[in-house]
């Protein structure tokens, strides 16, 4: 008998489903009707965000902490230029996400019709591919594709533009759903002639230093990576995103490198004669000064994109490779214990000299104490997720990570809005671990509306807002670098947070004072179901040390 005619929006979900996505986050509206009458029988599960941006952010989240893509889908037009954001922001942290958007009928397009927006030509740049579907028999292999771009190679978001008229045209489902993309082969393998040239560097290095970033994360490669640096006895930095792989209490751990590392890690990095940078791009936060960076080191790169080597810092070992497999030939190699005692003495010296530090206020909270203490409440073990700004930087220097995926932050593009929503996408995703969120109060109040998906959905998160009353990082550099001129950087009038929580039946707590500080948030998290937890900060702490842009790495505001 032949096959049942589908028509475009059944086929669609049907192939999610071989593709085993187990949520969808969305906002549904005219344009994308069909699918959402086809997800009406629970095919799929899928969360109604408060907002398309809440949507991308909550499949970031969910991507972060699980390494398996975020699915979205949205309307059309506004719907659809609501998650650019997201979309941006995956680009820049290597996340994969595939994006259905809603589109016009395919004979409205390029007319102006209502809720119309060219959202292939929005997305170009910041997406790895993205596509729109012209017949509904191209559906399964335009979804197969796009599951298959989005998580080979260096990973990233794909866009879905679909127009109406394809979801309810029907055909018969494809049998021939083969990717075969010529033109995309992305090379995993390393150059044995590199890594042996890289090797023999490491054997005669007397001062090397391993960087380690989210690539090591995004090729499962922790495990070989923990291997290869306590084989060769390597001190480690890692960038933001590569926080966790190796645990911060583990004796070869320098710290975060880079704007706001670490006294040990930074100078490590000046000082060098070898650098091994495994899964990191060199951004511009980590290599404060390009022209300046590892002076006297050679340099290796292992980066599964192409493009990124020697992109910002010159190379002199390029490899492009997945790290896990240049890892596991690394490992390989028979070679002498790199003579490098006095060096690693040093470094670890560094770090027992300079760690971080702040000063304790009998009259005001400080905001680093606040979370070494949800750190310890916590024993380092929950999945942190933060917003953008102060409080991600302290949250970064001192809540102890301890495994890979741990840290859901918004890296490269650094945007604000983005905490709230990613937790909610790290708890749907592991639903049985104990999820936080720092939040400053400028990112509460663009996406705090998500708090509403957190009751109907049964998610305990306890939400740590950092009151500082601003804008704290622009209102750090306005007192630095501009004469303390605050401008538009301090909220003069705010809402009552613990109000808004507890209008979407979240429990609420306000810690005012320093005085019994960890019992206060002792008793908050020790409460059923999610909460805010508001703590009123210190709003003139900086975040120390601080590199100021453009200087080099060794040139550190603020280190004792």
């Amino acid at each position: 008998m032949p096959e049942a005619k589908q028509n475009g929006a059944e086929i669609l979900i049907d192939t999610l489903i071989k593709q085993n996505v187990e949520m969808i986050f969305g906002y549904p509206g005219g344009a994308v009707l069909p699918l959402y009458d086809t997800l009406y029988d629970e095919k799929i599960p899928n969360i109604l965000t408060r907002h398309e941006q809440g949507a991308v952010h909550a499949a970031e989240g969910y991507a972060k902490a699980t390494g398996k893509p975020g699915v979205v889908l949205v309307t059309s037009g506004p719907g659809a230029t609501n998650v650019v954001t997201g979309i941006a922001d995956a680009m820049s942290d290597s996340l994969p996400l595939v994006v259905i958007t809603g589109q016009v009928g395919t004979p409205g397009i390029g007319k102006d019709a209502f809720q119309e927006a060219d959202i292939l030509g929005i997305t170009l740049p910041i997406t790895k591919h993205n596509y729109q579907v012209r017949k509904v028999e191209d559906i399964p292999r335009i979804v197969n594709e796009a599951f298959h771009v989005a998580t080979t190679g260096r990973k990233g978001p794909v866009v879905i533009d679909l127009p109406k008229d394809m979801t309810v045209a029907k055909c018969d489902p494809s049998k021939d759903n083969v990717v075969f993309l010529e033109s995309y082969q992305p090379n995993t393998q390393p150059s044995k002639l590199q890594l042996t040239r890289l090797m023999n560097q490491l054997e005669k290095a007397k001062k090397p230093v391993v960087l380690v970033g989210a690539g090591v994360t995004a090729a499962e490669a922790q495990a070989e990576f923990l291997q290869f640096v306590e084989k060769y006895q390597l001190p480690t930095v890692a960038t933001l995103l590569g926080l966790g792989i190796l645990p911060s209490k583990h004796e070869l751990f320098l710290g975060m490198g880079g704007m706001h590392g670490t006294y040990a890690a930074n100078m490590a990095l000046m000082e060098a004669d070898l650098l091994i940078n495994i899964g990191s791009r060199f951004d511009d936060r980590l290599a404060t000064s390009a022209e300046n960076f590892a002076p006297h080191a050679k340099i290796a790169q292992v980066n599964i994109d192409p493009g990124e080597i020697g992109k910002v810092i010159a190379v002199d070992i390029p490899i492009v490779a997945d790290a896990k497999e240049a890892l596991k030939e690394m490992l390989t190699y028979e070679m002498n214990q790199p003579k490098q005692e006095a060096w690693l003495e040093k470094t670890l010296a560094n770090k027992i000299a300079h760690p971080y530090h702040y000063q304790l206020s009998q009259t005001s909270i400080k905001p680093q104490q606040v979370i070494e203490l949800v750190g310890e409440i916590t024993n380092g073990q929950a999945y942190v997720a933060t917003d953008v700004g102060q409080h991600q930087m302290w949250t970064a220097q001192f809540y102890p990570f301890n495994f890979p995926r741990q840290l859901i932050t918004s890296g490269g593009l650094g945007t604000m809005g983005y905490g709230i929503p990613a937790g909610i996408g790290a708890k749907i995703a592991h639903p049985e671990k104990e999820v936080i969120v720092f939040v400053g109060d400028g990112g509460f109040q663009m996406t705090n509306q998500e708090m509403a998906i957190l009751v109907e959905n049964n998610l305990s998160i306890k939400f740590v807002l950092l009151n500082n009353r601003s804008l704290g990082m622009v209102r750090q550099w306005q007192e630095r670098f501009f004469n303390e001129r605050r401008s538009r950087s301090e909220f003069t009038h705010q809402p009552n947070f613990c109000k808004i929580a507890e209008a979407y039946d979240l429990a609420s707590f306000k810690i005012t004072e320093p005085e019994n500080l960890m019992e206060q948030l002792q008793e908050a998290f020790s409460c059923e179901g999610p909460a805010l937890i508001e703590v009123l900060v210190d709003n003139r702490e900086h975040v120390l040390p601080m590199v100021p842009a453009g200087q080099p790495n060794d040139q550190m505001l603020g280190v004792e």
